[in-house]
């Protein structure tokens, strides 16, 4: 070998022996992804409730009968619409409307509240049609209702027919629509109380001795945390399940779509989620995040597996000086992005302003407005017109 030769194969020698000796004491940046995990459902999917990130599918898309998790819809829908001191007269079409039934009489009547748990403890089909009829003004009226909800959530692989779920062509979800669905749901305190209720009772008017409900969803007594969802089954659908839990502080849902194993596959896709996908901080409310003066005006959380946290990056986009939004103190926003795709977009205020917290108050205030105004009116309004539409009639009884 030439001497010119034999000196750069020794300095590269060196070079690289140096090289690894500089790494070897330093910590590895690891890009883990979550190992590989799957269920015995024909579809699935796991939902994050807070910051409605899905962690895990599997043919989330599909198109497939979902059953009485028809009911999660029905359910909202009627909190959402109808008051829940209201009194629901059981008519013809729900008196022993057939399936899983919470055995109404005709006639009978039960406040809207009640018979929601009867609704999703017991998945009582005469309770969701005698629902139907008392918020949509007709169950076609109501399935109006469901289908605007869907569209309004985001939900393009969905598509609802009845209130119950009983096997209907055309009648479908997905499992991703279910778990937006679900996580949608479950921010709505009503709905919280009802789906993780292990017994209800109420007063039956037909017996000397009460209704005595207790919820199908054996979850809640399988799983630590376990607070809801919902349970389903047809001869066409097969089994069906929702559940959810709360560790922590963070809370998760599960849907499967067809599985003959689902207890024990909720089980593991929630211990999963929770040990791979922890809440993390990534911002916190008043942070500096620009000199010199600009602040976040809130904070924000969201479940990142290990090694994701290095693929976050921040983009703060300035406000126009002569936009409305300018104008009430905001100043930019930061954007948050994960893998290429934004995750959040939060307002940005000069640091020691008040601006933001009068405009978070003033949000707040109009929202409860806005709801109340919805209950009192927009329910009894939005319910004659229906009843005009599809029945031709524009009172009650």
């Amino acid at each position: 070998m030439k001497p010119a030769f034999r000196f750069r194969a020794v300095l590269a020698a060196i070079v690289t022996a140096a090289a690894l000796l500089a790494s070897a004491g330093q910590p590895q940046i690891a890009k883990a992804e979550p190992p590989p995990i799957s269920s015995h459902a024909v579809a699935s999917s796991v939902i994050d409730v807070a910051s409605g990130r899905i962690v895990f599918q599997e043919r989330g898309d599909e198109q497939l009968r979902i059953a009485s998790l028809t009911k999660v819809m029905t359910a909202i829908v009627a909190i959402e619409h109808g008051t829940l001191t209201d009194t629901v007269k059981v008519g013809p079409a729900a008196y022993g409307k057939e399936g899983s039934s919470i055995y109404l009489h005709l006639g009978e009547e039960m406040t809207l509240h009640n018979m929601l748990y009867g609704l999703m403890l017991r998945s009582g089909n005469d309770a969701a049609t005698a629902i139907a009829e008392h918020v949509g003004g007709s169950v076609e009226g109501f399935v109006y209702l469901m289908n605007e909800k869907a569209r309004s959530l985001g939900m393009k692989h969905s598509s609802f027919k009845n209130p119950h779920g009983l096997d209907d062509e055309g009648h479908y979800s997905s499992a991703n629509d279910m778990a937006v669905l679900t996580a949608y749901a479950l921010k709505n305190k009503t709905f919280q109380e009802i789906v993780k209720t292990k017994v209800k009772s109420a007063p039956n008017p037909n017996e000397d001795w009460d209704y005595r409900w207790i919820n199908k969803n054996k979850m809640l007594n399988m799983y630590e945390g376990a607070d809801g969802v919902k349970t389903g089954y047809t001869t066409l659908a097969r089994r069906t399940l929702i559940s959810s839990a709360t560790r922590g502080g963070q809370q998760f849902a599960v849907v499967t779509l067809n599985d003959g194993d689902d207890w024990n596959d909720h089980k593991r896709l929630l211990d999963y989620a929770f040990k791979h996908y922890p809440s993390t901080s990534i911002v916190k409310s008043g942070e500096r995040v620009q000199s010199p003066n600009l602040v976040v005006a809130r904070s924000f959380d969201y479940p990142l597996a290990e090694g994701e946290i290095g693929e976050l990056r921040k983009k703060i986009v300035l406000e126009d000086q002569t936009t409305t939004d300018y104008r009430l103190g905001m100043r930019g926003k930061l954007e948050l992005y994960l893998k290429g795709e934004r995750i959040a977009s939060l307002p940005l205020f000069e640091d020691g302003s008040s601006r933001y917290k009068a405009q978070e108050q003033a949000t707040f205030q109009f929202a409860k407005f806005e709801q109340e105004q919805r209950h009192a009116n927009f329910a009894d309004i939005f319910r004659t017109l229906l009843r005009a539409v599809f029945t031709g009639e524009t009172k009650e009884g």
